[in-house]
């Protein structure tokens, strides 16, 4: 069965973060990664008939929700895990800042890669550890890790690599030969590897796959920490749902110790969720990904031909674009596509590599992509005039 993706709801007056922060002013959002479409028909379901029960008491993981994950893992990704290794929480920036607190003290590093995702530039200092942000680096059309500058970076009281993957805001899709490097450092520096992996599902190039890193082999899983969710592919965020995988009984009562008195129960509605997306979303996910795909080709070809004051290095997952905007010589990016009508996310809020860079997200229908584009055309022609 097709599923829409073309229709533009209407998010105004619902509390949505990503529309509401523009409430009253023509500006397309395209900013914050939520995306404009309908969850699937399966979650839909599932939060109906779990509303319809008529009781929203506190809520405990049930066994089916864990089920869920490991058949999830396993069908997805091949990797098998085992119930107990799953630690539940509200979302991954609690969980990120949990992982902060369980594995460095205070004033002890945290390593992370730029530009990234902001929650992992602020968990850190919010738990009073020290921030260690290292570029990435631009091979040809590729982004790299800078292995160089990593090691130059380390310190002796650095305690955990926080690892994005697939990468956002760049759209990499880590090679299993990368991720093999990246344990290989945190094994030779004793670190743990937190890796963020909540765009898994969401890798839109043919022949390219994702390989979660705990599945590397026992050395490396004894080390990692992988945080996931439904949301980011299913699109539910609002939910408030996620999970960390922790196959070491050490590394899981510390995560769990720090959480104490931080994290409660997560809701009912966020396992109904998580287990309908999980057990019966694979179809909606596949149609997805086939319209994702469509509406960075469009974007790609955008910039090329109408846009090529921007760059945007190949990405291979999530819908989030990076936008090189350092050509246009503007100061306030985010407030220079504002006034064009088009909502993003500034690039300084990635790191400081992200000064000059602009977040578009394309999980929207493509109406408002290309209405979007243009509008971005006209601004950037306008100031070329000049």
């Amino acid at each position: 069965m097709p599923f829409d993706f073309d229709t533009v709801p209407d998010r105004r007056h619902t509390g949505s973060l990503k529309w509401d922060k523009y409430q009253g002013r023509d500006i397309l959002p395209l900013w914050v990664a939520d995306m404009d479409f309908l969850s699937p028909p399966a979650v839909i379901d599932a939060l109906r008939a779990r509303a319809e029960h008529g009781i929203y008491g506190y809520t405990a993981p049930t066994d089916e929700a864990a089920q869920a994950v490991v058949d999830y893992l396993r069908q997805q990704y091949g990797y098998a895990i085992k119930p107990e290794w799953i630690v539940w929480s509200h979302g991954l920036v609690p969980a990120l800042s949990i992982a902060c607190r369980a594995y460095a003290k205070e004033g002890e590093g945290v390593l992370v890669c730029t530009p990234v995702y902001p929650p992992m530039l602020s968990c850190p200092v919010n738990m009073s550890r020290r921030l260690i942000p290292v570029p990435l680096k631009i091979t040809g059309e590729k982004w790299e890790f800078d292995w160089p500058a990593l090691e130059k970076s380390v310190t002796s009281d650095t305690r955990v690599f926080i690892l994005c993957s697939p990468h956002n805001p760049v759209g990499r899709a880590w090679t299993r030969a990368e991720l093999a490097q990246v344990a290989q450092f945190c094994a030779k520096h004793n670190l743990v590897l937190v890796s963020d992996e909540i765009h898994c599902d969401l890798v839109i190039d043919d022949g390219v796959k994702h390989t979660v890193t705990a599945s590397l082999g026992p050395e490396v899983e004894a080390r990692t920490v992988t945080q996931m969710a439904a949301s980011k592919t299913y699109n539910l965020p609002g939910l408030a749902c996620a999970f960390s995988v922790i196959a070491d009984k050490k590394l899981r009562a510390a995560f769990v110790q720090a959480a104490a008195g931080l994290v409660t129960e997560v809701n009912a509605f966020g396992y109904a969720g998580t287990i309908a997306a999980f057990q019966k979303g694979e179809p909606w996910r596949r149609e997805l990904i086939a319209y994702l795909r469509g509406n960075r080709d469009l974007l790609y070809d955008f910039v090329k031909t109408r846009l090529p004051q921007l760059k945007l290095v190949p990405m291979q997952a999530t819908y989030l674009a990076w936008l090189d905007a350092r050509a246009l010589g503007v100061d306030n990016l985010q407030k220079f596509f504002e006034d064009a009508g088009v909502g993003l996310s500034p690039g300084h809020i990635f790191g400081d590599a992200g000064r000059g860079f602009v977040r578009l997200n394309f999980g929207c229908p493509r109406a408002t992509l290309v209405e979007a584009l243009k509008r971005m055309e006209k601004a950037v022609s306008a100031r070329k005039a000049k």
